[in-house]
């Protein structure tokens, strides 16, 4: 009766206990007498040995994955890790995780979110080593001394063009009843907060500037024109990164707590608060109903949207009420799974274009589990587990639309790189098994909240389940009815380590699917042309665009237009609208208006024609290393002295480029006929960091400290409307 009543709520309930079918595939699980279980399918079979921890259900299928991510795992579990840019591809002793079986290395984010996701349940202490081996001290003299959380090698030579290195403190947080462990952290915090604060926040928008968490191939997410030349992102702000940021501030205060610090507490919760409420004013789009990936420098908004970002935003407590309940639901989803970004870019390889990343499934199975939305949670649990017993292992992704390991379309295939048994992947099987199913919370509760349509398959005709942990066993009894969309927990007996939860079904208000999105963008436009003629500024531009001014929406222009003069600076870019309405991504901005120049040694002289707001940046070369590696972007801090007004510090970067380009802009104000002195001071990069001395890679490595680029002009512009807020 149990199945009958079940199979009712959900004529689509998928009924895979001892395997599934996939678009022709059929795969299937056993197990044997010693609890060893054997995946087979088509091209052959994976033998799982009998594992140390236990999922019994009616689901053969389900049990069996839980084992072999158990043995995915321990083939995870490295004594040495390598790389080819670190020690010339030697060995380095690590008691820790390798990210894949293709990444034979410790990535900060790839290991941070992995632990978050549970991993710091399975083997506490490899986690703790993974994480100490991304702190480092300072070897630059001229630096300031202590502990640092690091950016990996990326875009543009690495931080502050990347900044989510705070995701660090996401897995940390668990770890924290090793003593000595929770003193780095909180100097790690203290540190690291507070350069991200001085290069990396900006306080006109209240956000922290750089790209976003995980998605770090720029032509994947980011416009075109960012390949060679990644200024932009690092003006941006990403949505991810600064709910990471937010996560890191309310662990820092908690953390000051602890020391009796209760200045320090209320200072970190005051930016908590304000980080909040920054992230709500500027990533929040209406006409979505989303949250935005990313925003430009300007504040200009971009119609594209990420689900890692969407999810943390949800779980940390930035996206509450009826803001996030809309943001998931309006997520789009397909048959296979949900992708990471949406929509899609139809000039790009599968990667995390048009793909689905089990991690950030698992990321958006907690959120549904937050909000209460069966669907979702059901969805995510099955995206997780078919990929695995699709593939014989928990891979580093798939392609969105058959959940394929690789599509061959030609120049657009892919996945470009996909790796089995990748640690945050066999992460999210936990985490489906753990927390999906069991309900197994962060601090101990088990809270489950499993989907109706899901009892066929994990229960059969049975009346429990169980999952057997270190050091904790959980059974979960169905009710007599299974006549809701949800089970919850009715009745919780907690024995020792034995807790046992009967279920009782409810009624939840579940937002469908959403399953008729478009799937790609249009492509975007070439920049807009700007010509200076009596009546103010003539535009030109390729077809029908939208045109956006300093940040804002302008409105449509079809082909030529005029503008009136703007007073100060006025920067233009374009997108495109299809029929369906989706904007493309934006064209590159051509700027116009006066700009005056400022050259000789330094320090450098000016005098301000006007009272008001300027935007300053600079001309110059960093050819230190690649656009898409290294740790050598240039950091430098502009000191700016105006007669008249108080002392003002402008982080300035200049990533790697090709050829002369204009760094990172700020803001500064000054009054009319005032004299301006123009003082670069040194600032901190990677490269900077004791651990980057095993750099091989490129600059800044092996060789020693480097934060250089050849500087050209000083470039000042007034900007319209004095200095700009958002």
């Amino acid at each position: 009766m149990l199945l009958a009543a079940a199979m009712a709520t959900s004529a689509n309930a998928p009924t895979w206990q001892d395997g599934l079918d996939w678009h022709g595939v059929h795969v299937s699980m056993s197990r044997d007498a010693q609890d060893a279980y054997t995946l087979a399918w088509p091209y052959g079979q994976r033998m799982i040995p009998a594992q140390p921890l236990h999922a019994d259900t009616a689901s053969v299928l389900f049990d069996g994955l839980f084992a072999m991510a158990q043995d995915d795992l321990k083939q995870d579990s490295v004594t040495a890790i390598r790389d080819g840019a670190f020690d010339h591809g030697q060995p380095i002793p690590c008691q820790c995780f390798e990210t894949g079986l293709k990444w034979p290395y410790v990535w900060t984010r790839d290991l941070s979110y992995s632990i978050d996701l549970g991993l710091w349940r399975f083997d506490a202490a490899r986690s703790r080593n993974g994480l100490q081996f991304k702190l480092s001290d300072v070897r630059a003299p001229s630096a300031p001394p202590g502990l640092y959380v690091m950016q990996d090698t990326g875009s543009g030579g690495s931080w502050p063009i990347s900044t989510d290195r705070v995701v660090w403190f996401l897995g940390a947080q668990h770890l924290l009843d090793d003593k000595a462990f929770a003193e780095d952290v909180y100097h790690a915090l203290g540190n690291t907060l507070a350069q991200d604060r001085q290069y990396a926040f900006d306080a006109v928008f209240g956000l922290y500037r750089g790209e976003t968490s995980f998605l770090d191939w720029r032509e994947q997410t980011y416009p075109a024109w960012t390949a060679n030349n990644v200024v932009a992102i690092g003006q941006s702000f990403a949505l991810s990164t600064n709910v990471l940021h937010y996560q890191a501030l309310q662990l820092a205060a908690t953390q000051a707590d602890a020391h009796h610090d209760a200045k320090a507490a209320s200072d970190y919760r005051a930016q908590a608060a304000a980080l909040k409420t920054a992230i709500n004013t500027h990533f929040w789009r209406a006409d979505r109903g989303l949250y935005m990936s990313y925003i430009g420098g300007d504040g200009t908004p971009y119609d594209t949207y990420d689900l890692l970002g969407i999810a943390l935003a949800i779980t940390s407590g930035v996206a509450d009420g009826e803001r996030a309940r809309q943001t998931l639901a309006n997520y789009p989803t397909w048959p296979a799974g949900s992708p990471v970004i949406w929509p899609e870019r139809a000039d790009q390889p599968i990667y995390h274009n048009r793909a689905i990343w089990p991690f950030v499934s698992a990321y958006a199975l907690r959120a549904a589990r937050v909000l209460n939305q069966p669907a979702r949670i059901e969805h995510e649990i099955e995206s997780v587990m078919r990929g695995a017993a699709l593939y014989g292992s928990n891979m580093e992704n798939y392609e969105l639309l058959t959940q394929g390991q690789h599509v061959d379309e030609g120049k657009l295939s892919g996945p470009v790189v996909n790796s089995p048994r990748q640690v945050w992947s066999v992460a999210a099987y936990f985490a489906v098994v753990t927390e999906g199913v069991f309900g197994l919370t962060e601090d101990g509760r088990v809270e489950p909240k499993l989907p109706t349509t899901l009892v066929p398959m994990l229960f059969g005709q049975r009346t429990s389940i169980t999952l057997e942990l270190p050091d904790r066993h959980i059974t979960l009894q169905l009710p007599a009815h299974v006549d809701g969309n949800l089970l919850v927990a009715d009745r919780t007996d907690t024995h020792g380590t034995n807790t046992v939860v009967t279920l009782k079904a409810i009624h939840v208000q579940d937002p469908p699917l959403r399953n008729d999105a478009p799937l790609y963008a249009p492509a975007a436009p070439p920049a807009p042309a700007l010509t200076a003629d009596a009546d103010g500024w003539h535009v030109q531009v390729d077809g029908n665009v939208m045109l956006y001014l300093n940040g804002q929406r302008h409105g449509s222009i079809d082909g030529n237009g005029q503008l009136a003069h703007q007073p100060g600076l006025t920067c233009a870019s374009a997108t495109r609208i299809d029929a369906q309405g989706v904007e493309s991504l934006h064209s590159p901005d051509t700027c116009v208006g006066d700009v005056m120049k400022v050259v000789g040694n330094w320090p450098r002289m000016w005098a301000a024609p006007t009272t008001g707001g300027y935007r300053v940046s600079l001309d110059y070369a960093n050819e230190h290393g690649p656009i898409n590696t290294g740790v050598t972007a240039a950091v430098k801090m502009l000191v700016i002295r105006c007669e008249g007004s108080d002392e003002q510090h402008l982080p300035i970067v200049m990533p790697h480029s090709t050829g002369v380009q204009r760094s990172t802009w700020g803001r500064f104000a000054a009054k009319a006929g005032a004299r301006c002195h123009f003082a670069l001071d040194d600032g901190f990069n990677m490269s900077y960091l004791t651990h980057f001395a095993h750099y091989t890679g490129g600059a800044g490595g092996s060789d020693g400290p480097l934060n250089s680029a050849s500087i050209g002009d000083l470039l000042i512009a007034p900007l319209s409307g004095g200095i700009a807020s958002p």
